[in-house]
């Protein structure tokens, strides 16, 4: 079915999808260091709930396997490149906008890592959402534009899989 323009349409949103995502992270990070010079300013409050706060995360999520130095980070672009190219094959058969969508995001996303992690041997992390409670500061990793998106694309794949398809409500029609 490659010739089906159906899919050809699905795959270039998708593919739209990852360039805007790309563009987005790595204009965002440009921003906070040459701009602003996030990295010398430590951190910039810019509500009562959101800091944008200079973090280099030398690991995965969250700041895990952080120890494995240089060739980590090198193990990591490799791990990246081969999710990157999964995520191509599935584009390939994806069939909703839904989904096209969504897998663009996750890959546009991870190749915005993988280019931090090329350029600096670690990723640009800075926004920094936290709120106060009656029970306690609560505060979320620092993350950017590029951890964003792969988060909502995975969380509409979810909702895809378990939800609209369950209830027979995904959009059949491909584009």
């Amino acid at each position: 079915m490659a010739g089906d323009p159906g899919r050809g349409r699905l795959i270039a949103l998708g593919l739209l999808a990852a360039l805007i995502v790309l563009a987005a992270d790595q204009l965002s990070k440009w921003w906070v260091l040459d701009m602003l010079d996030l990295p010398a300013l430590r951190q910039v409050v810019l509500l009562p709930v959101l800091n944008l706060t200079m973090v280099w995360n030398r690991g995965v999520t969250f700041g895990l396997l952080t120890s494995f130095g240089a060739s980590g980070a090198l193990g990591l672009v490799a791990v990246a490149l081969v999710v990157v190219a999964a995520l191509g094959f599935w584009l390939w058969r994806a069939e909703t906008r839904l989904v096209a969508m969504s897998i663009g995001a996750i890959a546009g996303g991870a190749i915005g890592n993988v280019v931090d992690r090329l350029r600096f041997g670690a990723v640009v992390d800075f926004i920094h959402a936290h709120v106060a409670t009656p029970w306690g500061d609560v505060s979320w990793y620092v993350f950017n534009v590029a951890d964003a998106a792969i988060v909502c694309g995975v969380a509409a794949l979810i909702l895809d899989s378990l939800v609209l398809r369950r209830h027979g409500s995904r959009s059949a029609d491909p584009a």
